[in-house]
């Protein structure tokens, strides 16, 4: 008996303290649930004014100053009327040739005295430089033209000294030397 009754005292004591636990836990749940639905409660309230809200938007009032707007189309209907009630001036047609702009000559006279006088002044100096090569590169080969003629007189002339006996020697020595003073 006493065996059985120490079984039935441990087996209420487990009962017991799984009683006790699962009543911890059903108490922590049932907080939960509660702040759970505080928390809905209080989104729901949120959403309910947000809805409120957009169903009664407010007016937004737009004032615009109007008046620079109306002063220019007073300046215009003035400007209008006189034009409507003023002679219609002819239509004169000019025609010009401008060698020179109305406006900015300064900046004109800078650009056609500055850089224009500059490319002149270049040209200038390189149809020079063309004109004295052409000459100088004519002249050398003039040069060359009377070295060549001069040469062939030089071999001719020795080829016929070479040739000629000893009066001949002495008439052409003396038509050298006739040639010298001639000069």
């Amino acid at each position: 008996m006493a065996t059985t009754e120490k079984m039935n005292n441990i087996e209420t004591e487990t009962l017991q303290l799984v009683l006790e636990e699962h009543t911890l836990e059903q108490a922590k749940n049932t907080k939960s649930v509660n702040d759970l639905e505080a928390a809905v409660n209080v989104l729901s309230d949120k959403f309910r004014e947000l809805y409120e809200k957009l169903d009664k938007p407010k007016q937004i009032n737009v004032s615009a100053d109007t008046w620079p707007i109306q002063e220019i189309m007073k300046k215009g209907l003035v400007d209008v009327k006189l034009m409507i009630g003023a002679k219609p001036q002819p239509v004169v047609k000019k025609l010009q040739i401008l060698l020179f702009p109305e406006r900015d000559a300064k900046l004109f006279y800078k650009i056609v005295f500055g850089r224009w006088f500059l490319f002149l002044v270049l040209m200038l100096l390189i149809l020079n430089a063309y004109k004295f090569s052409v000459h100088w590169s004519d002249n050398q080969k003039e040069v060359q033209r009377q070295q060549l003629e001069n040469d062939q007189i030089k071999k001719a002339w020795h080829y016929l000294y070479n040739r000629e006996g000893k009066a001949g020697k002495r008439l052409m020595d003396s038509a050298y030397l006739k040639s010298w003073k001639n000069e």
